[in-house]
């Protein structure tokens, strides 16, 4: 095999690992709106399980209902980080697999494959466990407004 050819082998593989680069960045950014999201809700529930102490049993009530609604946001907000973690892995993996498939004189397209895939499936996880999250925060403002 010719140093060209090798080089044009290489850049071929390096050219192909620079799309799931860019998910990387992609889903880097989702983490950190899901990790900017946790520190609200935990923000919230500290102050509202501050306030409960204080407060009249009318607040009480209405301060337990949004308190389960942070705790389901909570959830959705840790398998949404989980999901997005284990995408990020799963493309590193995919990309690694191409270099050591190129390196190794390997053709195997079906583990690549594999690996984007199961990474498209975690991705769409996150999102789904992402939307649930929006419709649980939307659902906590139509309680009444308890810290007025």
């Amino acid at each position: 095999m010719s140093t060209t050819q090798t080089l044009f082998d290489i850049s071929t593989v390096i050219q192909l690992s620079v799309a799931p680069v860019f998910l990387l960045v992609g889903i880097a950014g989702f983490i950190n709106a899901f990790v900017s999201r946790l520190s609200r809700v935990v923000d919230r529930r500290r102050y509202l399980q501050e306030r409960i102490r204080h407060e009249d049993h009318e607040f009480h009530k209405t301060a337990i209902r949004e308190l389960e609604l942070l705790e389901a946001r909570v959830r959705m907000v840790h398998l949404g980080i989980t999901l997005g973690i284990t995408t990020a892995l799963l493309i590193c993996l995919t990309i690694v697999s191409a270099f050591i498939e190129y390196f190794l004189g390997i053709d195997n397209p079906l583990l690549i494959g594999a690996l984007f895939v199961l990474a498209m499936f975690s991705l769409i996880g996150a999102l789904l466990a992402f939307l649930r999250e929006v419709f649980l925060a939307i659902r906590s403002l139509n309680l009444s407004r308890i810290d007025k």
